[in-house]
C-alpha cells in the first residue's frame, strides 16, 4: 500500500516536514527500515536505530531533528501511542476476505445479507439470520438463525455467532471466538457440596453422590456498536434476560463472560481475565490480565482492576484495586511491602525467643 507523507500526515493530523510527496509501501521498526519503509521511531530511545536502517522517512518524537538522522521527511506525533492506532489503520494490508460470496458457502434462503458482503467459504449463515452491509466473514465462520448484526460486519475464520443473538454495528469477531455459547448453569436435586461451603464458609459437610441438571440458557446476547472479540474468547448467552455487552467495548484473547452479565460502554478486558456469571460492570472498567470478577458483584464506573486481582465483593466507581483479594491498590502496595519484611520479621521473633526463653522450654 503506497502512501505519501502528506497523504499520511493529512490523515494522521500531524505535522509533517521535508518532501512531503516522498512515497512509502509499509511500516518498520527503524534499524530494520529499507528506503521504501515509514520506520516507527517516536520515542528518543529509537535513535540509534534510524542510524542503523535505511529509512528515508520516519514518524518520530515532537522537536526531533529529523535531517540530523540524515531523513528526507518525517511526521512529528505528540502522542506516540495515538499516532500508532491512526498509522495502523492507513498502513496495514489488512485480511484478504475475497469477493461476493464464495460458492462453498451455506447461505439460508430465508437469511438476509446487505450490500458489499464478502463471505470465504464453508461459511453458514442461518434461517432468518439477518446481516447488514460490508460485511466481511471469513472461512468456517458461522452466524445461526435469528442472528442480527448491524453494518460492517467482521469475523475471522472459525468465529461463531449462536442463535439469536443482537450485534450492533463494526463488530470485529476474532479466530475462534463464540458470542451466545451457553451458560455454566447446573443445580443438584439438594444443596450441593459447593453450596454448603459457600454458606457456611467451613469445610465441614455431608459427602454424598450428587447428579447435575443443567439449566438451559433461553436468553441471548446483545452487543452494542464497535466492540471487538478477541481470539478464542466467548459471551455465553443469558439464562432468563440477555447478557449485555455496551458500545466500544474490547475483549482480548482467551477471555470468558459468563451468562447474565452487563458490561457496560468502552470497557477493556485483557487476556485470561473472567467475569462471573451476574457480574455487572460499569462504563470504562479496565480488566487487567488474568484478573478474575466473583458472579452477582458490581463494579463501578471507571475502575481499574489491576493484572491477576480477584474480585470478590463490590467496587466503588473510580477506584484501582490490586491483588487476590482485590483491594485498594494503596492497601495492596502496604500489604506487599509487609510480606517482603516477613523473613526479616521472623528472624527478629526468633531471636528475642532464645532471649526470653531458657534453654530447653518449649516456645
Amino acid at each position: 500500500m503506497a502512501h505519501s507523507i502528506a497523504d499520511i500526515a493529512r490523515a494522521l493530523g500531524l505535522q509533517a516536514d521535508g518532501d512531503l510527496d516522498l512515497i512509502v509501501t509499509h511500516v518498520a521498526e527503524p534499524s530494520s527500515a529499507t528506503r521504501d519503509a515509514l520506520a516507527l521511531a517516536m520515542d528518543p530511545k529509537y535513535a540509534d536505530g534510524l542510524t542503523a536502517g535505511q529509512a528515508c522517512a520516519a514518524i518520530l518524537w515532537s522537536g526531533a531533528d529529523w535531517q540530523g538522522f540524515g531523513l528526507k521527511a518525517a511526521i512529528f506525533a505528540p502522542r506516540p501511542r495515538w499516532a500508532m492506532a491512526g498509522v495502523s489503520q492507513v498502513m496495514d494490508p489488512g485480511y484478504d476476505f475475497g469477493t461476493g460470496i464464495h460458492p462453498m458457502a451455506f447461505i439460508d434462503p430465508t437469511a438476509q445479507i446487505g450490500d458489499g458482503a464478502r463471505i470465504g467459504p464453508f461459511v453458514s449463515v442461518g434461517a432468518r439470520a439477518q446481516i447488514g452491509p460490508d460485511a466481511r466473514i471469513g472461512p468456517n465462520a458461522s452466524i445461526a438463525e435469528d442472528v442480527v448484526i448491524g453494518a460492517g460486519l467482521t469475523l475471522h475464520a472459525g468465529a461463531r455467532i449462536a442463535a439469536r443473538c443482537v450485534i450492533g454495528d463494526r463488530f470485529i469477531g476474532q479466530p475462534n471466538s463464540v458470542v451466545g455459547g451457553c451458560g455454566f448453569s447446573f443445580v443438584t436435586p439438594e444443596p450441593s457440596a459447593a453450596e454448603d461451603v459457600r454458606a457456611t464458609l467451613s469445610g465441614d459437610r455431608e459427602i454424598r453422590a450428587q447428579k447435575w441438571q443443567r439449566i438451559n440458557s433461553m436468553g441471548a446476547v446483545r452487543i452494542g456498536d464497535d466492540v471487538e472479540l478477541g481470539a478464542s474468547s466467548s459471551i455465553d448467552r443469558g439464562t432468563v434476560r440477555d447478557t449485555v455487552i455496551g458500545s466500544g467495548t474490547k475483549i482480548d484473547s482467551v477471555c470468558q463472560i459468563g451468562h447474565n452479565v452487563q458490561m457496560g460502554e468502552d470497557c477493556m478486558m485483557c487476556g485470561m481475565a473472567g467475569v462471573a456469571g451476574s457480574a455487572r460492570i460499569g462504563n470504562r472498567v479496565l480488566l487487567a490480565g488474568k484478573s478474575a470478577v466473583n458472579d452477582n458483584i458490581f463494579v463501578g464506573d471507571d475502575v481499574i482492576v489491576g493484572g491477576a486481582a480477584r474480585v470478590f465483593t463490590n467496587v466503588p466507581a473510580g477506584r484501582a484495586v490490586l491483588g487476590d483479594p482485590a483491594t485498594k491498590i494503596e492497601t495492596q502496595l502496604e500489604i506487599r511491602r509487609a510480606l517482603r519484611r516477613l523473613p526479616r520479621l521472623a528472624a527478629t521473633v526468633a531471636e528475642l525467643q532464645k532471649a526470653v526463653f531458657k534453654p530447653g522450654q518449649r516456645d
